[in-house]
């Protein structure tokens, strides 16, 4: 079962969530980061480089000595406060009317290192250094890892009651998506620690692989510069929201390619019917229905192309998803892609941005064809993540994000 704690959290007063909060580091660059950030926004935190003019490099000294020197003006200022005690909260999220209910709480990184938080990602060295640095930096989980779990109906009745209550924040942000935060009553803080701890066998990494590896390491880095280790040290643990399964919704993850490898646009068509049934759907986009179902838009047309029988494996969990059905038959086989992670012929881009940024992309010039996935479903991933295996890069897209600056967590 996983190991969770409640902590005091560092967050801003109730008057100000809106105003503090911010969307996470890596959804946004340097120059849209600095046209959005107000005056207390989280963003003089997670992007310092904007308070350089211009711009300062986001791996430079002097930007990672503003990000603490900022840390401590939020906290001096008392735009950012600390719990007196430790707590948990609930965070709701709402996107096109469905809502999701996040329990925020502390888990521990031995159960990252045992495989008890499952990861269905590959991770980047480069990119868990530069998170490293961040935590290491500001002894704090200054952002929240995305992790889902199994329902559990002990845990959803005391959702229930949370809600029931008056918000700590409420607020729409500039997508329209609703942000809800409560403090979950003290009298319930054993009950959700001992359901965890009895009654939830893992955590599944929905969205923050490299924060979850990065957080893993400096608890690894501090037990190994402390003689005096016990294990139950706060830099053991570090900040998550997690939600139950069912509430979850994975949206597509698709993908625009430069150039055909050398065939013709009449040729990329020909060369598609081994493996698919390709049928011309018109100059309006048009989604995948169903899985192994893709579209695809080329030439100002877009397509629906139906894999074959026999061409994915219904009985793997990884040869059922469609990103391994379009990356064998179509990128490596026709394209010439070998690595998704690598190859800077191929971009991803995540369905929030709707299918017209596929069509914008490909009649830019910029790309010459674009595919749209049907989703993963939870089921897959959970599947996956429990088989010990790793999804293709690019395969999940979760939305809505989770905001940064409702709560952070310090290290000790």
């Amino acid at each position: 079962m996983v190991r969770v704690k409640p902590f005091a959290a560092v967050r801003p007063p109730k008057a100000l969530g809106e105003e503090v909060s911010a969307p996470p580091y890596d959804v946004m660059n340097s120059a849209e980061a600095k046209a959005m950030a107000g005056e207390k926004s989280l963003l003089h935190i997670t992007r310092p480089e904007i308070d350089f003019d211009p711009i300062a490099g986001e791996h430079e000294d002097r930007t990672y000595a503003k990000a603490v020197e900022n840390f401590k003006a939020w906290r001096n200022n008392g735009w950012l406060v600390q719990d007196p005690v430790e707590k948990y909260y609930v965070y709701a999220q709402t996107m096109d009317g469905r809502t999701q209910h996040g329990i925020v709480l502390c888990a521990h990184t031995d159960d990252y290192a045992s495989g008890r938080i499952k990861k269905h990602e590959l991770t980047r060295k480069d990119k868990e250094d530069d998170r490293m640095v961040h935590v290491r930096i500001q002894n704090a989980n200054i952002e929240p890892v995305f992790f889902a779990y199994r329902d559990n109906a002990a845990l959803q009745e005391i959702i229930r009651e949370t809600v029931a209550g008056e918000p700590e924040y409420s607020f729409t942000d500039a997508n329209g998506f609703g942000h809800t935060f409560w403090l979950v009553s003290d009298s319930r803080t054993g009950d959700i620690t001992r359901i965890f701890n009895t009654q939830v066998d893992a955590f599944y990494v929905a969205d923050g692989h490299h924060r979850t590896a990065a957080a893993a390491r400096v608890g690894a880095e501090k037990k190994a510069q402390n003689p005096s280790h016990t294990g139950e040290e706060e830099y053991n643990w570090f900040m998550a929201v997690c939600f139950p399964e069912s509430e979850l919704k994975i949206i597509d993850y698709n993908r625009v390619v430069r150039d055909l490898n050398g065939l013709t646009e009449d040729g990329l068509l020909k060369a598609l019917e081994e493996d698919f049934t390709v049928n011309p759907a018109g100059a309006e986009p048009v989604a995948p229905g169903k899985l192994h179902q893709f579209s695809m838009y080329l030439g100002g047309m877009w397509y629906l192309l139906d894999a074959k029988a026999g061409r994915f494996d219904d009985s793997d969990p990884i040869g059922v998803l469609d990103v391994t059905v379009l990356s064998r038959l179509v990128l490596d086989k026709i394209l010439g892609i070998k690595d998704l992670r690598t190859d800077k012929r191929i971009d991803f881009v995540g369905g929030i941005r709707g299918l017209g940024e596929l069509s914008r992309r490909v009649d830019s010039g910029e790309m010459k064809v674009a595919f749209a996935l049907y989703p993963v479903s939870m089921k897959q991933l959970m599947d996956i993540a429990d088989t010990g295996n790793i999804m293709p890069p690019k395969t999940t897209w979760f939305e809505p994000k989770l905001r940064s600056g409702l709560a952070i967590h310090l290290l000790g």
